[in-house]
């Protein structure tokens, strides 16, 4: 019976392929019909006038505040909305900010442009698909983020006078981390981030004012053994370095923070840390958080589901899956 059941399987599963060929798609497909230089339907906000900009980002005499730029790679996932949504509550309470997003797919999404438009703030949404040769979901949207940047800032700021943040839309921002340490990152900041790596906290060691290590589960004799989520640079640096998020990474393919923090020509000298006036009850504001995945009945492991796969229930409502 058993093996009846297997056979069945196995014919089910092959039938599609043979009466419709052209749903094999092979590696070298792929590279042929995936772009990956050129941005895909490239959105960017109708307020994006650098007179409408100011006027935007400028309240309550915040004109000299450095602007932030949030680089935020996202993908199609079943938790993405819920996801997004948080980080866009959290970023529309911000003046002087501007939100550069990547979509990892074809092209961009509506339900993520609209969010986006959701919040007022001024944005650019782009799609990048990752080439194969990019080992980790993210690493080719920054790294497209850094080059869009380094050619069009003067099309969104009046000057230098930024800050650059890769923010994640899976983890937690407290508001402060914004505004009392990003917002005043003169050349690179350091602070602690919760739930990373096997650590409740990983975060740099400092002595004096000084970074003199970093408290590390993971890997820890790395040079800079920070997480994405807990530094930012000044624009200025970034402008005048072509460094990005390599492809490979001679620290490993989990290093890529200090592979392109070392690529900046940045020492551990040079870092800021933020949130270290205290000895002890130090207080994180940003957490590596997760989404558990929820339980949908339709996407249950099952032999049944494998072999007659359907739609799931959405009461006529708009999901991402």
């Amino acid at each position: 019976m058993l093996v009846l059941c297997s056979l069945l399987i196995l014919i089910a599963r092959t039938i599609p392929w043979i009466l419709n060929p052209s749903v094999i798609l092979t590696k070298e497909r792929v590279q042929k019909e995936v772009p990956t230089v050129k941005p895909i339907g490239l959105i960017v906000s109708e307020s994006n006038e650098k007179d409408e900009q100011e006027s935007r980002i400028t309240t309550e005499g915040s004109s000299t505040l450095q602007t932030i730029i949030v680089v935020t790679p996202t993908y199609k996932r079943l938790t993405r909305v819920a996801d997004f949504t948080r980080l866009a509550n959290t970023l529309s309470h911000l003046s002087n900010l501007y939100w550069i997003v990547i979509e990892d797919g074809p092209e961009t999404v509506p339900v993520v442009q609209k969010m986006l438009e959701r919040t007022n703030l001024n944005f650019t949404y782009m799609a990048h698909p990752s080439p194969p040769n990019y080992p980790n979901r993210g690493w080719y949207q920054r790294t497209m983020a850094l080059k869009y940047i380094r050619e069009n800032y003067t099309n969104f700021m009046r000057s230098q006078n930024g800050v650059v943040y890769f923010g994640d839309d899976d983890n937690s921002y407290d508001l402060r981390l914004f505004e009392e340490y990003i917002r005043k990152v003169n050349k690179i900041g350091m602070w602690g981030v919760g739930h990373v790596a096997g650590s409740l906290v990983e975060s740099p060691r400092v002595s004096n004012q000084k970074v003199v290590g970093f408290d590390a589960e993971w890997s820890p004799d790395r040079y800079f053994a920070i997480d994405m989520a807990g530094f930012a640079l000044g624009l200025q640096l970034i402008l005048e370095s072509d460094a990005v998020f390599r492809s490979s990474c001679p620290s490993g393919t989990g290093a890529l923070e200090s592979c392109l923090l070392t690529d900046l020509g940045l020492n551990r000298e040079d870092v800021e840390p933020f949130g270290f006036e205290k000895e002890n009850e130090r207080e994180v504001l940003v957490w590596h958080t997760k989404t558990l995945i929820p339980d949908i009945y339709e996407f249950r492991p099952s032999a049944w589901n494998w072999l007659f796969p359907k739609p799931p229930k959405t009461n006529g409502y708009f999901v991402e899956y």
